[in-house]
């Protein structure tokens, strides 16, 4: 699996500006036990660089797009990073073995609770889950160093906004879902924010609460 990720970024890295992932985040993609969040069935199949469903019309993101999105965060060790939509918890294990410091929010009771069992089984019991719409963040732990979203919103929420730090990042897949782009957003020391659109990508799309 790491070897067809690392070609994926050789194959992007144009666009993305990371022909090379960073060693820290090759080691984590290497660390986290994909199986161990995914529906058993589907466990043959944990290391393919593929999408796979897990229940609920939702998928656990293809390897090298986790390793990619993890890597443009550039996350350093006591960062404090907040994940949208956790699904059954795989990013954010992948986020744990990077930083002490990670909050996950997944709208779906059902994934949540089955997602904060995995971790904790997984070894990643410090990783905090919420349930709930995550477009509206974690106001209560906010600010964060880095936000990253696992699922596809039309437009970037401005509660992620407001709960990133000055000079802090995010990484959010936004647009129409036949036009998502993976999105790069990073806000100043004086709160300015510059956008940059990388790769067109295809993800769930992030449910909001009504």
């Amino acid at each position: 699996m790491l070897k067809t990720v690392a070609a994926h970024a050789r194959d992007c890295g144009r666009a993305t500006g990371r022909p090379a992932l960073s060693d820290r985040v090759m080691q984590a993609m290497a660390n986290a036990p994909r199986h161990r969040f995914m529906p058993a069935d589907l466990q043959p199949y944990a290391y393919r660089d593929m999408p796979l469903p897990i229940g609920s019309d939702k998928t656990i993101s293809q390897p090298f797009m986790v390793a990619l999105a993890t890597d443009l965060l550039d996350i350093a060790p006591d960062d404090k990073i907040l994940e949208v939509g956790a699904g059954l918890g795989y990013q954010a294990a992948v986020l744990a073995e990077l930083s002490d410091h990670v909050f996950a929010v997944e709208i779906l009771s059902e994934l949540g609770e089955e997602a904060e069992r995995r971790l904790a089984e997984a070894g990643y019991g410090k990783v905090r889950i919420r349930i709930g719409d995550g477009s509206r963040g974690w106001p209560e732990e906010a600010p964060f160093d880095k936000i990253l979203v696992s699922a596809g919103a039309k437009k970037i929420p401005a509660a992620l906004i407001d709960q990133l730090k000055a000079g802090g990042r995010m990484v959010i897949p936004a647009g129409e879902e036949d036009t998502q782009m993976l999105r790069l957003v990073e806000k100043d020391q004086d709160g300015e924010l510059t956008d940059h659109a990388l790769i067109p990508v295809r993800y769930s799309p992030l449910t909001l609460s009504h």
